[in-house]
This record gives C-alpha cells, structure tokens and sequence, in this order.
C-alpha cells in the first residue's frame, strides 16, 4: 500500500493525533452523516470501506 493511501486506519490516527477519542469520532460520524450524507458515503467509499460496513457506519450516524 502507498502511502498516499488513505485507509481507516490511518484517518483514525489522524483523527487520534488531533485528540479526537472515540466518542469524539462516533460524534463526527453522526454530524457527517446528519449534515452531508451523500458526502459521508463518499468519504466511507473513499475510505475503501465494503458496502456492507458503511451501511453499518451510516446507520450508527441516523
């Protein structure tokens, strides 16, 4: 993998340097998901995530 691949892994330890816990991103999730869902599809799928974990993600931001 490059690394100018983004992977989930590497967005949360983005997210974790910036000292954004896990409640912090469930909650960025859910704003994502209630301001831009189409956007935070786009985001997951950028993310390399399966369709079936972003429905996951997706609903746990509803």
């Amino acid at each position: 993998m490059s690394e100018t691949t983004m992977t989930v892994s590497r967005w949360v330890e983005v997210l974790e340097a910036a000292g954004i816990g896990e409640e912090g991103q469930q909650e960025w999730h859910r704003q994502f998901e209630r301001l831009y869902p189409e956007g935070h599809q786009s985001f997951l799928e950028w993310l390399g995530l399966p369709a079936e974990r972003i429905a996951e993600v997706r609903r746990q931001g509803r």
